[in-house]
């Protein structure tokens, strides 16, 4: 029998689970740690005995959770890139099929992260442990050969983006949308005028915000490009204050060696970016989950992203969709400029931010974004997706 949840209205109260639910959790980036964070925030809302351990980072440990794996142990990106972390990688799973092992949990819940969640999946499944995939990876994407071992391995995928459903059930795979988390999640916690107060920045000055990604390599690939692109704006238009996102898998150090002689012109914002992006006439972002934030706080912005050239010209063959961005995907046409790869440089930069700030486009931009909000949908997403993942657990 599976764990039953009571239907609101009713008075009676929940069935007690014979011993504390145990729950899985495997995500590998910092915003699959986020998402599981609130995650478990919910579950244990709905169960306050349930348990949780496995590989996630600094928030789902806050929020309650034992970690075995590190999320910054593991981090990476890219085809070539993920070799130096081989040895890593192979760690975390004999340590996590292990820890499965021990301690069987009633259920695994794997966020994104497909390269390595799937093969975890795969010895999870060998033990019997029912599993919840939260938050696809972007098999619609690419190497759309998973979709087989996902219908095969996965007990049922909670979707956040509308149409990913449509997309699984076609495949023949159990699927659930529960909405997008960061509804619940974006918002501004401070003032124009105390954000920039506790910056040293002046409010009448306009500020461009600058988020260069949550990994390593993406710092690497970057921040470089991003530094010079800041001389160059504040060449062309000395009004300009820019701030810069600094993620906690991030050493300080590292953003400031690579910004150069620009991290004179910038400040550095520590944790939540949702203040900056509020408050920012445009922003700069790297493909992922930020252009999602950015589009939910309506900022205008351009899209950058970059691998290494290997990791490009291996991968881009079996990319099958018509934008990178996140933002255009859902919106389903180019609502954002997007500067993959060899189009990052500082010039085009340049020129789509001054564009940006000196015409238009941003009216247009902005009323785009908000049409996008509204496909997103309500709030509710972690709660229903917590609902979803006790309904795997047997009483």
């Amino acid at each position: 029998m599976l764990y039953s949840l009571p239907n609101r209205c009713q008075k009676q109260s929940r069935p007690i689970h014979v011993k504390p639910p145990t729950i899985l959790i495997s995500c590998g980036e910092a915003s699959g740690d986020l998402y599981a964070s609130e995650l478990l925030k919910e579950l244990k809302r709905l169960e306050p005995t349930c348990e949780a351990f496995g590989l996630f980072g600094e928030r789902t440990e806050s929020a309650g959770a034992t970690p075995t794996v590190r999320l910054e142990e593991i981090s990476v990106i890219g085809l070539v890139e993920v070799v130096s972390k081989l040895p890593a990688l192979l760690s975390a799973m004999r340590r996590l099929s292990a820890a499965a092992l021990s301690r069987r949990p009633d259920v695994a819940v794997l966020i994104d992260f497909s390269g390595f969640n799937l093969r975890l999946a795969k010895r999870l499944d060998a033990l019997g442990i029912p599993i919840v995939y939260y938050v696809s990876p972007q098999v619609w994407a690419w190497r759309r050969g998973r979709v087989r071992t996902i219908r095969k391995l996965v007990s049922e995928m909670l979707v956040i983006l509308p149409f990913e459903k449509s997309f699984y059930e076609k495949e023949g795979v159990n699927v659930r949308y529960v909405g997008h988390p960061l509804v619940d999640l974006v918002s501004a916690s401070q003032t124009r005028e105390a954000f920039c107060r506790r910056l040293s920045l002046d409010a009448a000055r306009p500020i461009v915000a600058v988020l260069p990604g949550s990994r390593r390599s993406e710092i690497e690939f970057h921040v470089p490009v991003l530094g010079d692109s800041i001389e160059a704006l504040s060449r062309k238009q000395p009004e300009l204050q820019f701030v810069v996102s600094r993620a906690p898998t991030v050493p300080r150090e590292m953003i400031v060696d690579r910004l150069g002689s620009s991290i004179d012109r910038v400040r550095l914002m520590n944790g939540s970016v949702h203040d900056g992006l509020a408050h920012a006439a445009v922003a700069i972002v790297a493909s992922g989950t930020a252009p999602v934030e950015a589009a939910l706080l309506g900022t205008p912005m351009v899209v950058i992203y970059r691998v290494s050239r290997a990791s490009y010209l291996l991968g881009s063959p079996f990319v099958d969709v018509p934008f990178y961005s996140m933002v255009n995907l859902i919106a389903e046409r180019e609502l954002v400029p997007e500067l993959i790869q060899d189009a990052m440089t500082p010039a085009n930069i340049v020129e789509q931010v001054s564009g940006l700030m000196q015409d238009d486009r941003a009216l247009l931009m902005r009323a785009g974004l908000d049409d996008l909000k509204q496909r997103l949908g309500g709030g509710g997403a972690s709660r229903r997706a917590a609902e979803a993942v006790l309904s795997h657990v047997e009483l």
